[in-house]
């Protein structure tokens, strides 16, 4: 047997258990075979077009724990296209100057006539070689080499440049401060933008986003990119031409994407009371990220719980709320006597806190409510410093 028929035999087994079993199988390389079996087996939810491709190639795990899902990836694609689209003309080069595994390079680089992949490890390199000829990415030239050494090396083009700095120390502890990154893009944002007429940065969603568009200043786009309501990836995009105009905002989650500047606003103020309200709305992740708050008020003509809730009320079904909808069935004081009344008949239910002195397990014990089923209870603190417990039902 040799180790291709070895992986294709054992792809859908426990790895853990198939270490086992290297004493049984001297002729075959068990730690490449594990870390394609592995491989697949991440790629099946991860990137599920490249697991239905024979002879893929896949890293080792860190590497896959690490790289684009596809969604991200083609996310970043649609990105490209649109920029490509809205340019006067069209750039026919890309350039990724950290290309790892080559998730998000071999989903960009179909809308490029040219593409190059720079990455300093060999064995990145033959992968993604040998990945990208499998994919048909034949105008992709891969090249081994420091990705900085590439930037000074290069003439200003009519190109994206893409990339996506480590995030971890010589010591392999993460990283979220963008100066700690590398490359340190802060030192290298002037050349950047020299070199090529869009420049798309990946970062930790960790960082503050606020922070690094302050520190780069050729931000013109800023994506909070969250699938199934997780964030995933804080992209920045930069411009050499960027002109004095509000950065514009993307909040993605899944299929939705909801988009505004920093400049669209109102004043967050609670226009009907509480005890009135007849829906409530959690923004999604990305939101909550960038702290869209006034935009989501002035967009939708919500009214905001308190302060520090990042919780929606009216009294109209708003269909197409980027986030979470509720029809609120009641609200509560914190009173124990009240809380007991309605919540009468309530053994199950989702618990969310939110500006509230409990955590979710305290405020869980106190009511003595398990967790699931069909109700959810949001804790927080409305304007008037009061704290609240609104008892909710999804909407349909």
């Amino acid at each position: 047997m040799n180790v291709s028929e070895f992986i294709n035999l054992h792809k859908s087994e426990d790895v853990r258990k198939l270490a086992f079993l290297a004493t049984k199988f001297p002729d075959i390389d068990m730690p490449w075979a594990l870390d394609q079996i592995r491989g697949w087996q991440v790629a099946r939810s991860k990137m599920p077009s490249w697991a239905e491709i024979d002879g893929m190639i896949y890293p080792p795990h860190i590497s896959m724990e690490q790289c684009s899902s596809e969604f991200t990836a083609m996310y970043k694609a649609s990105i490209c296209e649109r920029l490509q689209n809205g340019s006067g003309d069209r750039m026919p080069l890309l350039i990724d100057l950290t290309g790892g595994f080559g998730v998000d390079f071999s989903f960009m680089c179909r809308n490029f006539d040219k593409a190059v992949y720079v990455e300093c490890q060999q064995h990145l390199c033959n992968i993604a070689k040998r990945n990208l000829d499998l994919l048909g990415m034949h105008h992709a030239d891969v090249k081994c080499g420091d990705g900085v050494d590439y930037i000074h090396s290069m003439k200003a083009e009519n190109a994206v440049i893409y990339l996506d700095p480590a995030r971890r120390d010589v010591n392999g502890a993460k990283t979220y401060a963008i100066e700690d990154c590398t490359p340190d893009v802060v030192e290298l944002c002037d050349e950047l933008v020299e070199k090529a007429s869009v420049v798309i940065i990946k970062l930790s969603p960790m960082l503050d986003w606020h922070a690094a568009v302050e520190k780069l200043k050729y931000v013109i786009e800023v994506h909070v990119v969250s699938v199934d309501n997780e964030c995933k990836e804080l992209l920045l995009i930069m411009c050499k031409d960027a002109q004095q105009h509000p950065v514009k905002l993307f909040c993605v989650n899944n299929e939705d994407v909801f988009i505004t500047t920093q400049e669209e606003s109102n004043v967050a103020v609670l226009s009907i009371p509480l005890d009135q309200a007849k829906c409530l709305y959690e923004p999604n992740a990305s939101i909550m990220k960038t702290g869209c708050f006034d935009q989501i008020v002035s967009r939708y003509n919500v009214s905001s719980i308190g302060k520090n809730s990042h919780l929606f009320i009216s009294n109209d079904e708003i269909d197409d709320f980027p986030g979470r909808r509720f029809h609120i069935m009641s609200v509560s004081s914190f009173n124990k006597k009240e809380l007991k009344q309605k919540l009468k008949g309530v053994e199950r239910a989702n618990i969310t806190v939110r500006n509230f002195p409990l955590s979710t397990d305290q405020l869980r014990k106190r009511l003595k409510i398990k967790d699931g089923g069909d109700v959810y209870i949001f804790a927080t603190t409305a304007w008037n410093d009061q704290h609240a417990l609104i008892i909710c039902k999804k909407m349909m």
